[in-house]
């Protein structure tokens, strides 16, 4: 009797470890986490998304929703796979459609071509005036949900890869109404902190106490020149 027992003792932990094992094999790493804004970032972009620049799968020019606009901005360290973003549209109807895991993306492809999504982002949602938000901060490895040739269109994708062509890369919204999309915007590159660091973009250290500072009144006043429209970027403290 006591064998027996030692015997389903052991099988018992065996089978423990083992089960251990697996759920380690799967674990999150494989996907994009929500983490804090980091201190400092190595470069930054924005987007003024609007329907005319819309395309379909085919590359062919397909109208978003008419009279909508889109300001994306994006503080990125590559350093670390981080990438921060605050998007704001207004005139855009939800709800949401992609085939992707959310309808929030940036896509690699020029002005005008269509391409593969690289990282999703959380749905921008009504903030109470009107106006749909999304801000928070990226960690990769990045995927998307959306499967090509065996692999989802993130694998292997990293932040490097826009800072080294920008304008090489487009982000947008989808909604069911507009599955191509309600407003595409290409990426272009703004300051960050006005200091080039000859590494391919800039350097912004945030200040000690996480309040909006002086830098990152910068990096908005360089957008809105930039991209010729109102943003205001703000910093944004996440607790985990």
């Amino acid at each position: 009797m006591s064998r027996t027992r030692t015997t389903l003792l052991r099988t018992a932990v065996v089978t423990g470890a083992a089960g251990a094992l697996a759920l380690t094999a799967v674990g999150p790493a494989s996907a994009e986490t929500e983490v804090a804004e980091p201190s400092t970032f190595t470069s930054a972009f924005t987007a003024m998304a609007t329907p005319d620049m819309v395309v379909n799968s085919e590359g062919i020019a397909t109208m978003g929703e008419p009279g909508a606009s889109g300001t994306f901005t994006y503080r990125i360290n590559s350093d670390t796979e981080v990438i921060c973003y605050d998007i704001r549209l207004t005139g855009v109807t939800p709800p949401y459609q992609s085939p992707a895991k959310t309808a929030t993306h940036i896509h690699e492809a020029d002005a005008g071509q269509s391409g593969p999504p690289r990282i999703a982002f959380p749905n921008p949602e009504d903030d109470g005036s009107g106006t749909l938000v999304s801000t928070g901060c990226l960690q990769g490895p990045f995927t998307t949900g959306v499967v090509t040739d065996g692999a989802d269109t993130g694998d292997g994708f990293t932040l490097a890869q826009i800072e080294a062509d920008p304008s090489a890369f487009f982000t947008d919204t989808h909604t069911s109404t507009y599955v191509p999309g309600a407003v595409r915007g290409q990426l272009q590159s703004i300051p960050v902190g006005g200091v080039e660091t000859g590494a391919g973009g800039t350097s912004l250290t945030g200040t000690d106490d996480g309040a909006t500072g002086p830098v990152v009144a910068a990096v908005g006043g360089a957008a809105l020149l930039a991209a010729g429209g109102a943003v205001a970027l703000r910093r944004r403290t996440q607790q985990q």
